[in-house]
């Protein structure tokens, strides 16, 4: 064994023996730079319990791993595939002498469901666990499963810089915990401050300038995607000292320009890395010593209404934000630059959310039903699945063939898991195998999971051409892994006329085919959202597309990666989706149903005529659908309805059940029950009388209650002169607007129910504006009125200002000319 570097967790090297000696498991706290992710690996070659079994690191990335693996290499004196190997997705290096295995969380996960004893494994080390990720999760939970039933003596390290121990230790069985010592110069955290309408791009090159002009050492500068760290670096390559290298630094690079990036800067050199969150753990840049951090970061968010995963720029988490900082540290004293205000740290969540989370579950369930597990949620996950993502995943497998109604593996679902592929994608090679097209299907997988792959045209024909004449190392890669996944599928014909993408995207994305429609540029999806391609761009003008990939918010979605399809073939392959009949819709511009007949596949019409507007039942099922779908606002509210639902809406806040209540969420799951009955057959929904309203709000109080809406909560009050004025219940307290010398003589406070609820007093001027607001009619006679008579009687010398207003007439009018 080579002599090892004294760093940080060398002193907790004898802790973790003691319990790994006498147990199967361990969680190993350590801040960045403890060295726990070059040297725990080491140090446990020697122990005994490992006799000749291989040690499994997992880290959370390629880039990760690759230079974990080379450190440990270089640290035993030889090159990567000796001693330490690693294995990711497109590269492996690895020999008959590899006894430390480096490999990213997915990769794990196969290993474990191809081989569940893990015979020649004898410890698995989760580095950088923080970061939960849904493979690293899932990895766990399976390998705490083979640890239960198969292997006991399977030792489970948990490694993280920022960890919530206790709660991975009771996970792990109440493992020991045991803490590691940083070693960490002082950082020097400074703000400043993005202005808000300025791009984060602007900012950063901005501050990227600054300080190369202020401070000595290389920067490091956190951006939330490649897209801003592209503009950033056009908005400083002209910009730079001569001595000054542009880094660029992200998932979708080639594994040697990621390995340059990380390489010191050459002597008499400086270096401007501008790196996504993929910087943040397991790597060191040496020679950094000013980090600058956007605050931002891209997380993936699945929505399982649409089936969709969008990524979504949002506030890095704090312990994220303190991983960027602690990278100024690593090696010297170092400055931290953060681009917001101060007072937003605190605000930041502590941690980013758990994949699991967040993600989209149809890969879990399909590999839980590989693993014999029915129910995902019987695994000890730190985070249970969420039970809404489950239903979804089950049922998209299910539709895809891959489960049957038990929730068993079919044949194609065996076919599908071994593909180690998303379950879309994995679903479209054994689909296109049948037609000797897996191939192709191959590859277009290939560039749909490899960012960059083909380049970042929106249209994936192009980038397919573009993959095919591509000859660097990722893509050669890229092919050779396309056709061993296409060989492990069974082609049932030979291969004909090769198919376009978008016929090919069909059998993983049926639901997200879209139709043009309006402007150029805008779909429809089958889900029903919305998405825009660019106008400038050929794609935009095409009529149908299969969507792969979309960004943005529902409100302004961008397709980021699509294939033109043609109507025949969504027809010829979608067949079964394609549904015809009558259908009610809701016209906005016209407020009115209207009645087609419609041949659709989910939310696109293909084709459609008009019929008669409905009437009678039809019509009235069909404006509760529509209020259901756009919202109350959409019924014609008169004055006397809209009155009549704020006063039982307060009576309702004031006295609780079984006085209904009013809220729009409440009388939208409840249109059967007081709309539905009165409706009258119309379908404009102008012309519904404005009764069926009244009638329909009065239905939903108690028969016995109704009487007393109008003593409980009268419209009108009648003041001294006579007048009757309207209460208004659109607060918390009615309110009634009342000229005062309508009220001159009254020596109590207005009161409705039966005198127990004061009226708030809006008082009014003659002119009829506010003068006073008041609870306390008799306080306000006795106190402010005097001065409230001074100021107006200069105002309105017309009208009557008695100093008395109690003594005084109400009234009215002004005082008779010549008075």
């Amino acid at each position: 064994m080579p002599d090892l570097p004294s760093l940080p967790v060398t002193e907790a090297l004898p802790a973790l023996d003691k319990a790994l000696e006498s147990g199967n498991a361990a969680v190993l706290v350590a801040p960045p730079g403890a060295g726990k992710t070059t040297l725990v690996p080491i140090h446990l070659l020697q122990a005994e319990w490992r006799g000749e079994g291989t040690i499994v690191l997992l880290e959370p990335r390629r880039i990760a791993a690759r230079a974990a693996a080379r450190r440990m290499a270089a640290l035993m004196g030889e090159e990567p595939g000796e001693t330490v190997g690693y294995r990711m997705r497109l590269e492996t290096k690895t020999s008959a002498r590899t006894r430390i295995l480096v490999v990213t969380e997915g990769v794990f996960a196969r290993m474990i469901l191809d081989d569940p004893d893990l015979k020649s494994v004898s410890a698995v080390l989760f580095d950088e666990f923080h970061e939960r990720s849904l493979d690293a999760d899932f990895g766990l939970a399976l390998a705490l499963d083979v640890q239960a039933a198969l292997r006991p003596d399977l030792k489970l390290i948990v490694m993280s810089a920022t960890l919530d121990g206790a709660r991975v230790a009771r996970l792990l069985n109440d493992a020991p915990v045991i803490e590691s010592a940083g070693r960490s110069f002082p950082i020097d955290i400074r703000y400043r401050e993005r202005k808000p309408d300025e791009r984060i791009e602007d900012a950063m090159a901005r501050a990227v300038r600054e300080l190369l002009a202020e401070e000595m050492g290389s920067i490091l500068a956190f951006l939330p995607g490649q897209g801003e760290i592209e503009r950033t670096a056009r908005l400083l390559e002209d910009r730079l000292p001569a001595n000054v290298l542009l880094a660029p630094l992200y998932g979708a690079m080639e594994g040697r320009d990621q390995d340059a990036a990380i390489r010191p800067a050459p002597a008499g050199k400086r270096k401007v890395v501008l790196a996504t969150s993929v910087a943040e753990t397991s790597i060191t840049i040496d020679g950094v010593r000013v980090v600058i951090d956007s605050g931002l970061a891209r997380l993936p968010k699945y929505e399982p209404s649409t089936g969709l995963t969008r990524l979504e720029t949002v506030r890095a988490a704090r312990a994220a934000a303190d991983q960027r900082a602690g990278r100024a540290g690593r090696t010297e004293p170092g400055i931290a630059i953060r681009l917001w205000h101060s007072g937003q740290t605190a605000a930041l969540p502590p941690f980013a959310p758990p994949e699991i989370l967040e993600a989209d579950l149809s890969g879990l369930v399909l590999d839980c039903a590989a693993w014999g597990v029915s129910d995902p949620a019987t695994l000890a996950f730190l985070d249970p699945p969420p039970a809404p993502a489950l239903t979804e995943a089950k049922a998209l497998l299910k539709r895809l063939g891959a489960l049957d109604e038990n929730g068993r593996l079919t044949a194609d679902g065996e076919a599908m898991r071994a593909l180690a592929l998303p379950a879309r994608l994995a679903h479209m090679i054994v689909a296109a195998a049948r037609q000797g097209e897996g191939g192709r299907a191959a590859e277009l997988a290939m560039l749909l999971t490899e960012r960059g792959l083909g380049g970042n045209d929106v249209d994936l024909d192009v980038r397919l051409s573009r993959f095919h004449r591509d000859r660097s190392d990722r893509a050669v890669r890229a092919k050779g892994l396309a056709k061993r996944l296409a060989s492990a599928v069974r082609s049932a014909a030979p291969a004909g006329e090769p198919s376009s993408a978008g016929r090919l995207l069909l059998d993983a994305y049926p639901d997200r085919i879209a139709k043009a429609r309006g402007a150029t540029g805008q779909f429809v999806l089958a889900n029903g959202r919305g998405g825009e391609v660019d106008p400038a761009l050929p794609l935009s003008r095409a009529r149908w597309l299969v969507v792969a990939d979309l960004t943005g918010r529902a409100e302004r979605t961008r397709i980021m990666a699509a294939a033109e399809v043609s109507e025949d073939d969504i027809r010829a392959v979608l067949g079964p989706r394609i549904e015809s009949g009558r259908q009610i819709v809701y016209d906005p511009e016209k407020n009115a149903l209207r009645a087609r007949e419609a041949t659709r596949i989910g939310a696109i019409a293909l084709s459609e005529r008009q019929l008669p507007a409905p009437s009678g039942e039809d019509a009235d099922r069909g404006v509760v659908e529509a209020v259901r779908q756009h919202g109350l606002a959409i019924l014609p509210w008169s004055k006397e309805a809209e009155i009549l639902r704020r006063r039982l809406g307060w009576l309702h806040r004031g006295l609780g059940d079984p006085w209904p209540s009013m809220q729009d969420d409440h009388l939208l799951t409840t249109l059967e029950d007081w709309l539905l009955p009165f409706l009258t057959g119309e379908a404009r929904l102008d012309r519904i009388p404005p009764q069926v309203l009244i009638n329909g709000l009065r239905s939903l109080v108690p028969y016995d209650l109704q009487r007393r809406i109008d003593a409980l909560a009268p419209t009108h009050f009648e003041v001294p002169t006579g007048s009757h004025i309207p209460i208004r219940y659109d607060a918390d307290e009615p309110v009634i607007a009342v000229r005062v010398q309508e009220l001159f003589g009254l020596a109590t406070h207005p009161a409705i129910a039966g005198g127990t609820v004061p009226l708030l007093l809006e008082l009014l001027s003659p002119a009829h504006r506010p003068i006073q607001i008041t609870r306390d009619l008799p306080g306000f006679w006795r106190g402010s009125w005097a001065d409230v008579r001074t100021d107006m009687r200069g105002r309105y010398p017309r009208h009557v200002w008695p100093e008395d207003p109690l003594a005084a007439d109400p009234t009215r009018r002004a005082k008779p000319r010549g008075q």
